[in-house]
């Protein structure tokens, strides 16, 4: 049996701790994309711990939230008597992968897995992902669906619904932008520090394995939409909104983390220019594009 193991982690910089109990299937293997993050110093406290523990079983829910498509998989959510939550994170095939047990503020978390090393893989990080971007939502932190590139010490992240071509796109920048830098191709995170708005490379990057440990300014965020041609437009505020909302994680059953998460997109308009990119996977769509919102 492995002992118990604490591992450590900086992530836009803030701290997480994972510990994993005893067991000889859960550990850092399921978990190799966090290993740029690892960090033996931690400073300022903790943003989250979560502990690893097959032994805990599902708790009396208070109240069934509902059932959520997450675009990988399906994640049953229930609230709990303490005020905390409990999920039960399904895959894409609808099979149960984990159980994860938080506090009111997600500071302290439990999860059991389920299945395979591939499933419990997939409970694992889906577990990671949805603690930081509800903890994330109360300090003005967002972790934003979207592929993320760096050019001329500025990040642009580009936005749209599965399948659009965010991820095209960057590689038009890459192939075509000389100095075009690939920070992550799925889920960057959003910070507001002061009046700027600064992106992260994150332990989630989808199909893609570009897992950074890197800040840079945010210059853009830029919606890809498919056309017939290649144009681009700056949007207003109200529509910078309505098109930012949806590539964020949120809570709309919490009140107090959902309006902090539509306070932080309103920070984050107010000092970054939001686009819209209606284009052709071509090179002449990630030119316009590179010479609009690089200005």
């Amino acid at each position: 049996m492995i002992s118990n193991r604490t591992n450590n982690f900086k992530i836009a910089d803030f701290y997480i701790s994972i510990i994993f109990t005893e067991s000889h299937i859960n550990n850092m293997t399921l978990l190799s994309s966090f290993e740029p993050f690892r960090t033996n110093y931690v400073s300022g406290g903790l943003f989250f711990k979560l502990t690893i523990d097959d032994s805990i079983s599902q708790r009396k829910a208070n109240d069934a939230i509902g059932t959520f498509d997450t675009g990988n998989g399906n994640t049953e959510v229930y609230s709990l008597e303490d005020g905390g939550y409990q999920y039960i994170i399904n895959n894409t095939e609808g099979k149960y992968c984990c159980l994860l047990q938080t506090n009111k503020d997600f500071s302290e978390c439990v999860c059991a897995l389920n299945g395979d090393t591939r499933m419990r893989a997939f409970g694992l990080n889906n577990a990671l992902m949805l603690i930081f971007a509800f903890v994330g939502s109360l300090h003005e932190t967002l972790l934003i669906h979207a592929s993320a590139v760096c050019h001329n010490d500025k990040g642009f992240a580009f936005t749209g619904k599965s399948g659009t071509g965010k991820s095209t796109h960057t590689d038009l920048w890459m192939k075509y932008i000389e100095g075009t830098e690939l920070i992550n191709d799925d889920n960057p995170v959003l910070r507001v520090l002061g009046n700027k708005t600064y992106i992260y490379g994150s332990p989630w990057s989808g199909k893609t394995p570009c897992y950074k440990q890197k800040r840079i300014h945010l210059g853009a965020i830029t919606q890809i939409v498919r056309a017939k041609e290649d144009k681009i437009k700056r949007m207003n505020p109200a529509e910078s909104f309505a098109s930012s909302l949806p590539s964020c994680a949120s809570m709309k059953w919490d009140d107090k983390k959902y309006n902090a998460i539509c306070d932080t997109i309103t920070k984050i308009i107010e000092n970054t220019p939001i686009y819209t990119l209606y284009c052709l996977p071509d090179e002449k769509s990630a030119r316009i594009c590179q010479r609009t919102i690089s200005k």
